[in-house]
């Protein structure tokens, strides 16, 4: 991957969430700088189905994505992109990327190692990965992995992207085909998820703070999402400070639902922000 343009890539990403906060606040030139928002805003990734080209969307200033820029070719291998805020700014800084082979590595922005270093393999086993951001309470972005018997586990992360050994979180999570989620997606200040099952119904776990049980009891939040064929979140894409889900359908139609901070209804009507997003394995 060209390292350079992706850092020249997230540098244009935090200047623009600035502008974004900078421009809310009432009064002259001289009022103080906001600071980044607590609730991430993250970029998103795809692959291109035909050409295996890695793209990255960033978001803009009006709740959507700017226009996708390649970053790599022969990107065919990748099965997943998981960005992390491990200094808590709002702003993604640590990747880790995962292999369809199974190789796990970890790239931070903020070092000084222009390389990625691997910190595991064997990932392949689970069929999704994710990060939902700090599941135990430290400043670390956390990682869980749902295997092909269902079972949820939670692994805690250091600052070097090493992680600790994996702690069972329960079983049954093969009941879903969709799992996402980045931040607190009901104002308690604590990681959440959603989870989609087979029949369409969307569920809501609650975060925790304990990465032992990192979620309570599922509550429905919504029913018929078994129209999108995607779902997945990249934090808070319209800087309003709450974290959103994105949701696509397979004309490739991309629609973002914008969270409301309200546990009994997380997420505000649909609004459509792309299309064309069907040629991409969205990451």
């Amino acid at each position: 991957m060209n390292i350079i343009r992706r850092r020249a890539l997230k540098g244009a990403l935090v200047a623009t969430a600035v502008a974004v906060a900078t421009a809310t606040v009432a009064g002259t030139a001289s009022a103080a700088p906001v600071a980044a928002p607590e609730t991430p805003i993250f970029e998103m990734y795809g692959v291109h189905k035909t050409t295996n080209d890695l793209y990255v969307w960033n978001p803009n200033t009006t709740g959507g994505f700017s226009a996708g820029v390649p970053l790599a070719s022969d990107a065919g291998d990748i099965a997943d992109i998981i960005v992390g805020d491990n200094n808590n700014d709002g702003f993604g800084e640590v990747e880790w990327t995962l292999y369809k082979n199974g190789r796990l590595d970890f790239f931070s922005f903020e070092g000084t190692d222009p390389d990625a270093n691997n910190v595991g393999r064997g990932w392949n086993i689970y069929k999704t990965v994710l990060s939902p951001g700090s599941i135990g309470g430290a400043q670390q972005a956390d990682l869980l992995g749902v295997d092909t018997a269902g079972v949820l586990w939670s692994y805690l992360s250091y600052p070097d992207g090493r992680l600790t050994t994996r702690t069972r979180v329960g079983g049954g999570w093969n009941a879903y085909n969709q799992i996402a989620g980045q931040g607190d997606l009901t104002g308690d200040g604590k990681v959440d998820v959603v989870a989609r099952d087979t029949t369409g119904v969307l569920w809501l776990y609650k975060g925790t703070g304990d990465y032992r049980a990192p979620f309570t009891g599922r509550t429905k939040i919504g029913s018929g999402w078994n129209t999108y064929n995607r779902i997945l979140s990249t934090g808070d894409i319209n800087f309003d400070g709450k974290a959103d889900l994105l949701a696509r359908k397979a004309d490739g139609k991309l629609f973002r639902y914008s969270g409301t901070g309200n546990a009994a209804a997380p997420f505000k009507a649909p609004v459509q922000i792309n299309t064309g997003m069907q040629n991409f394995n969205l990451l």
